[in-house]
């Protein structure tokens, strides 16, 4: 009997725990303001940061209507991925994969507000290793 309370009190911590883990690996990358209808903003990451296999955008203050995000690697190589999305305020998106395991030089957003007349959007973006 204590061994099946000892394999479930040990089942239940790992549970526990294995979700703050995953949400500790997100590293911030930076954030930016959304200004209107239309806007675009570069974020500089640079080497120093080191190489990232996902990215994450994480949404405050209104809701964003996402349009692509321009990958600029340091070999010089880019990356266009598609979001075409609303992320609301207080939401992130999934998960987005990025090509290899490579150094990420800058993030460029095209992007602009889901609600004209809302309060002043933020983005941040977190990536994975």
């Amino acid at each position: 009997m204590r061994k099946v309370l000892v394999s479930f009190f040990a089942a239940t911590l790992l549970f526990c725990l294995a979700p703050a883990a995953h949400a500790a690996s997100w590293v911030f990358l930076g954030q930016a303001h959304v200004d209107g209808q239309h806007d675009h903003d570069n974020i500089e990451v640079g080497k120093a940061a080191g190489r990232f296999r996902f990215l994450q955008v994480r949404v405050r203050n209104a809701p964003i209507e996402f349009d692509h995000i321009v990958v600029h690697y340091g070999n010089g190589e880019s990356e266009t991925l598609q979001v075409r999305d609303v992320i609301r305020a207080g939401r992130h998106s999934r998960p987005i994969p990025l090509q290899g395991d490579r150094f990420v030089q800058s993030f460029e957003l095209w992007y602009g507000k889901a609600k004209p007349y809302s309060a002043r959007p933020e983005v941040n973006l977190f990536g994975q290793k």
